[in-house]
């Protein structure tokens, strides 16, 4: 009886942006003459076979292009969903083909290796590195690569991670693509108040055509630029960032609308933020309270969310100053609102409590999972009992804090203490055997 021959690893070969048959190495070469089966994206393909029929008929051979260094292998376009093309590749990685899948760069950055990897397993799969875009893009800046936070929004949506970097006081580098370009990047972060970069964008790196260019936020908002740009991020200054016990006299307010430090800070202890919760601010008022919990969530995302579109303004504006820009502001009626927000891990209910009652309560907590905590402010005796009744009927422990604090004030030559309006605080954690609550008011 024979043992059966273990089939070939699966290789992944990453190209440098100058990636022309003539400038690939021995090794790289030396694959591809051994390939029975080349898949890469369609523009690679176009690149190394420009007149196969492989585009048509998928598993073609080459008719022209690398001529007599791959004249076997199959062609395979890169094509989604990816598992489907996987499971096809990897069938013929078993019947004993070599399997060859060509990548931009070093595959394991943001590119196609990672899943490749998770579907196959490491055990399957060969890699070979070349130069990533962060390299490329670090080399012409002399700018060393390890000290760089690399993000990749090309065919991403979510911005969070961009706007989470921007406060470390770290190079960035960004891979955009057609839709997520320079312009609306450096748009989404001057909205925030993120302007302490300067941006070298790299066009078509690599290639005799490629441009530099280095501008401003202000510039690069304005400019246009092509499908898929490096985009070096560099601080020109340290970041504007919230923080715990920001002065009430920098924040605009309308009509006194905004909390006291006191409070602030011991609603932030129970709420216990940790760094990726997702926290809600409803009746957000001047945003105060969503500011300085996005000094805690600062790998995750703050709402703040308000009906009155003057207080929106506010909050807008308290966020520019401060450079928040993970704080999301949301113009809505609470609770009619919260159902298309991300869940979150911590809510605080600010405002609405009068208005809303149960109804607001109910809503906040469905979306809570196990263990998270919600925080309401009660400036009114009735406020509070609804709270706790609230919370007693579904069972979750609670914490009552009151906060009546003193303010010092010049009385001629001396200072007295001014009381301030007292204000409870009610902290709840949902339980793992929580009951659901009524929603009042929904269908």
């Amino acid at each position: 009886m024979t043992d059966q021959k273990e089939p070939f690893p699966l290789i992944i070969v990453g190209l440098d942006c100058a990636r022309s048959p003539g400038h690939l190495s021995l090794e790289q070469l030396n694959l591809l003459r051994a390939a029975d089966v080349i898949c890469a994206g369609k523009p690679l393909l176009r690149e190394f076979f420009p007149y196969s029929s492989w585009d048509a008929q998928p598993g073609q051979r080459p008719d022209a292009g690398l001529g007599d260094i791959a004249p076997h292998a199959q062609l395979f376009p890169l094509t989604f969903p990816l598992d489907s093309l996987l499971g096809r590749l990897e069938h013929l990685r078993r019947a004993g083909k070599r399997v060859v899948l060509l990548a931009n760069g070093d595959p394991l950055l943001f590119g196609i290796g990672a899943s490749v990897v998770r579907q196959l397993g490491p055990q399957a799969v060969h890699l070979v590195p070349a130069v990533s875009a962060l390299q490329q893009a670090c080399a012409r800046l002399a700018l060393p690569w390890h000290k760089v936070r690399c993000l990749s929004l090309h065919g991403r949506d979510d911005l969070y991670p961009l706007y989470a970097a921007s406060g470390k006081n770290l190079p960035l580098c960004i891979l955009t693509d057609e839709r997520m370009s320079p312009a609306v990047l450096a748009r989404r972060l001057l909205e925030r108040g993120v302007d302490w970069f300067e941006a070298h964008i790299f066009e078509r790196m690599g290639t005799e055509d490629e441009r530099q260019r280095h501008l401003s936020l202000v510039e690069t908002a304005e400019s246009a630029f092509g499908p898929a740009c490096t985009v070096m991020l560099l601080p020109t200054a340290l970041a504007r960032q919230p923080c715990q016990g920001l002065e009430n006299t920098q924040l605009l307010s309308e009509g006194g609308c905004i909390s006291s430090q006191s409070v602030r800070a011991v609603a932030l202890s129970l709420l216990r933020i940790a760094p990726q919760h997702v926290v809600w601010d409803i009746g957000s008022g001047s945003g105060a309270v969503a500011l300085e919990a996005a000094a805690l969530a600062h790998e995750g995302r703050v709402i703040a969310i308000e009906r009155s579109t003057e207080r929106v303004r506010n909050i807008e504006e308290n966020r520019r100053r401060y450079g928040a820009a993970l704080v999301d502001v949301y113009c809505g009626q609470a609770p009619e609102c919260l159902s298309c927000l991300p869940q979150p891990d911590r809510v605080f209910i600010g405002g609405g409590l009068s208005r809303a009652g149960e109804s607001l309560l109910g809503h906040a907590c469905q979306c809570l999972p196990v263990g998270g905590r919600l925080v309401a402010s009660c400036v009114l005796l009735e406020s509070l009992c609804l709270c706790r009744s609230f919370f007693e009927m579904l069972a979750w422990p609670i914490e009552i804090i009151q906060i009546a604090a003193a303010e010092g004030k010049n009385l001629g030559k001396h200072v007295h203490l001014v009381g301030m309006n007292p204000v409870f605080l009610l902290a709840a954690q949902k339980p793992v055997a929580a009951k659901q609550p009524g929603l009042v008011g929904t269908t």
